[in-house]
This record gives structure tokens, sequence and C-alpha cells, in this order.
């Protein structure tokens, strides 16, 4: 079957590719393979080089690159562009702090001389998701290849143009052939990619499905799995919060990515002294959202990126209704060509029904009256995802008791949930494990070996200096 790149603003046919065969997809991993093996010893600083043209040249083709995002997957035009500045930024982070962050570490242990070093595992496959084609790319690439791994990248069917967009990319910056290459593939070669001896580690950003069968092979064939899925974020704002500024955050929140986002907030838990009022003005942002088409720079709201997901939305909008739920605006698909829906504002969505307990990837929001921070904690995390969460509250003992009792990889108090470099990244629960980003998500790829050298060796013996050729490791000085 073709993969086929579809603009979801118009429903026509962009570009269709022959996914790879198994004999092709073998031959491109023993390519990894091959490359793993010099690659891995290129000094760090020449990685820094390329990464740091790999930035370059994603800033000078910002145009391009946000065109062709916009054209594949639906986003609108503005956050296209943005999402490459991201990209940039990641990968000038990694160029600046890969030399600290894989640095041997000397370890005190008696007499003897122990220190840990970091080191690349090999050929690691990345399945990425289509919302964000480059990012959600970019923050796995920069890390791994700074780190001295090789990729292979099976990205989303929808968006293969972004897939051979990167690969060249990174090419065309300088690494070397093999280091970085991205496999057009149906998702049931997965497997037999993933069963390949050569490959090591496999990292997956998607669905709670994509995750339980990629992590169930990788355990069974005793592989490294990082695992970030779904999400289902509370935002909870409290009666000391600034009001103003929690609202219109709350909007950005939903429907950011036009509400196709992991950590777009979703569950939007209010407290009841203030529940009135925010749920009026809420709802009326919902409505002044401009929805259209997404090349236009004042677009808030494309397309949903796939036929299927906007007919989800919809199942998931008539099962919460049919239990009691109360749209309060939206919940339709828009007439016309595309795959635009209504921004969707839901309440009295219960508690014991199906649909609160799954992701909503769209710009429906589900609103909750909470009587006190008791009961907004309990909501928070009655949920099987635990990615992040939002908390709004001047009160110093709310907020410790957010950062202390929400079940979440991130609390962001009185700000947005979003991912930075700087900052590990990753859930709990049904949400996945392992982070990104980071030195923490930079070590996820590595092995920390452990060096114990006897005080009986003196240190000019020819048998010790393997240890001090790697510029990133101590010297027995220190």
């Amino acid at each position: 079957m073709a993969i086929e790149s579809i603009n979801p603003a118009t429903g026509k046919l962009l570009r269709s590719f022959e996914p790879l065969t198994d004999n092709a997809a073998r031959q491109k991993i023993a390519l990894a393979a091959e490359s793993f093996r010099t690659y891995s010893l290129i000094p760090l600083e020449h990685r820094a080089l390329w990464m740091r043209k790999l930035a370059s040249i994603l800033e000078h083709e910002i145009d391009d690159l946000s065109t062709l995002i916009t054209e594949e997957m639906g986003k609108p035009l503005a956050a296209a562009r943005l999402e490459i500045l991201k990209c940039a930024d990641v990968c000038r982070y990694y160029a600046e702090h890969a030399a600290r962050i894989l640095a041997a570490e000397s370890i005190p242990t008696g007499d003897n001389y122990s220190y840990v070093r970091w080191e690349p595992l090999g050929v690691v496959l990345a399945v990425m998701p289509w919302n964000f084609p480059f990012w959600q790319v970019f923050r796995f690439l920069a890390p791994a290849l700074m780190a001295g791994n090789v990729a292979l990248l099976k990205h989303a069917g929808n968006v293969p143009q972004c897939a051979l967009a990167i690969e060249s990319l990174v090419r065309r910056a300088g690494f070397p052939r093999g280091a970085f290459q991205s496999l057009l593939l149906e998702i049931h070669q997965v497997e037999t990619v993933l069963g390949d001896e050569r490959v090591v580690a496999v990292t997956v950003t998607g669905s709670e499905t994509a995750g339980r069968a990629i992590g169930a092979q990788a355990g069974w064939l005793i592989k490294k799995s990082v695992l970030e899925l779904g999400g289902s974020d509370p935002f909870i704002v409290m009666p000391s919060a600034d009001l103003d500024l929690a609202i219109d955050t709350a909007i950005r929140a939903r429907c950011v990515n036009s509400g196709q986002s992991c950590i777009a907030a979703k569950r939007f838990l209010i407290a009841d002294e203030i529940y009135d009022v925010f749920e009026s003005r809420f709802v009326a942002g919902m409505e002044a959202m401009r929805v259209g088409d997404p090349m236009k720079q004042d677009t808030d709201i494309g397309p949903l990126a796939t036929v299927h997901g906007i007919e989800l939305l919809e199942q998931q909008i008539q099962a919460a209704t049919r239990v009691g739920a109360r749209v309060l605006t939206g919940g339709e698909r828009m007439l016309g060509a595309g795959n635009y829906f209504e921004p969707t504002v839901l309440t009295g969505v219960p508690r014991t029904s199906t649909v609160y307990r799954e992701e909503l990837f769209g710009p429906v929001a589900m609103l909750f009256r909470v009587q006190d921070i008791n009961e907004a904690i309990e909501i928070a995390n009655d949920t099987p995802f635990g990615l992040s969460a939002s908390a709004w509250t001047r009160e110093p003992a709310e907020q410790q008791r957010f950062i202390s009792e929400l079940q979440c990889g991130g609390v962001f108090l009185n700000a947005m949930v979003a991912s930075d470099p700087r900052l590990p990244f990753g859930g709990i629960k049904h949400s996945g494990y392992g982070h990104e980003l980071s030195a923490a998500g930079m070590r996820e790829f590595l092995n920390a070996k452990t060096v114990v050298i006897s005080s009986a060796v003196s240190p000019s013996d020819p048998a010790t200096k393997p240890y001090m050729v790697s510029a990133a490791e101590p010297s027995h000085s220190n």
C-alpha cells in the first residue's frame, strides 16, 4: 500500500511513495551499523560543528520547511515557523552542552580510582508521530547524534515528505552517510526492523496502542525503550489565581497545535467560587478562536491532520453526550473541504464514563467544578495518564501540595505546560516511561560504564593508557 501525503486542509493528494521492501530496509540497517563503527569515534567537537550547521540551515530555510509542515499536516503556518525555530534551539543546546553531559564522573571508592564514562549504544530506532513532525524528531535526533549514536526514523505515515526533508537536512549539515536515515515503512514493518539484532534500542512517541505493541516487543528482545505516549493533562484554577491570565492561557493551552498535542490542557478543574465566571469567559474565548486556512498568518486553529482523527473526535463527543455531558459550544465537524472541527467545550462529563478516561486529540475541552484543593487533586489524578499538569494559585501552601501530590512527569505553576531542551520531558502511568531532552534524555541511550583502576597499578603503567584517550574522561589527578 502506498504511503500518501495528503493536505488536510483540502483533502488533495500531494505525493505518494512506495514503502521500502524488507530487503531495502535491511540494507539501510546495515548502513547504519557500519556508520556507527566510525561515527561513534568522531571527536565531539566535530559533531558539535555539524549540529550548529544543522541549526543554521533550519533557520535559513524556515519558510520552505514551515510551509511543508503546514501543507502536510495542517499546522497553522505561524506555529510551524515556531516549531522550526525550536528545532534549531535544541540543536544548539546539545552542541553547547554535550561535553558537560558526556563528561566522565569521578567517584571516590577508597584506595582505587573509579569513574563512570558514558558510551553510545549504537543504532536506535525512532518511531515518531505527525503532530509535531519536525520537533518530535529533532528532540531525539539532536542528543542521539551528539552522543555518538546513529538513528533510523520511522515517521508517521501521513508526513513522509517531512521525514525525507529531515534526512536531507542532516546530510547537508555534514553528518556522515548512514548516521541518520528515514525509513518509509508501513506500520507492520516496524516489528521486523526492531527485531534486527543490529538495532539496539527504540524510542516511541505516539498512542498507547503503539507504545504497548513496540514496548512489549522491545521488552521481549531485551532492548532499551523509551515511551512518550498520550496525556489528559489537568489545568487547575484556584480562587487566588490571576483569573484573567489563567483564562487566556487556558484557551491557548487547549488549542495549541489545533488541540493535537499530548501536553495540551484537556481537563479544566475550576474552583467553585470562580467556576461560573471562568466557564462564561472560557466558552467565549473558544468561540473567538479563528478556524480556517492554516496558510494564513491570523489562523488560530487549522484542520485536524487526518480523517480518522476527526471521526474519532466526533465519536467521543457523541459518547459523552449520550451519558449526560452537555455541549456548551461547538461539538461538530465544520462543513466544506478539509478536516475542520469546531472549538468545543463540554461540561458534566461523568467520571464513570469511558470518554472521561480517554485522550481527546483536538480542540475539545472538558470543564469540571471542584469544591476545594482536595477534590482538584483527586480529579487531576483520576486518569490513566500522567504526563503533566498546570496549576494556578498564588497560595504557597497550595503550590506545595500541587508539586508534591499531582501524579505526573511535570508540574507547571501559573504557567502553560511546554517542553524545553534544558528540562527532562516524560510521563508516568500510561503516559509512558523514560525521558527526552536535558541530560536525562541524552543519557537514555548511553551506557553508564563503571571503570575501577586498582591503586596497585602505577598511573604510568601502559595498561592504564586506554582510559585516558578520551578528552571527555577525567585525568588521574582529578
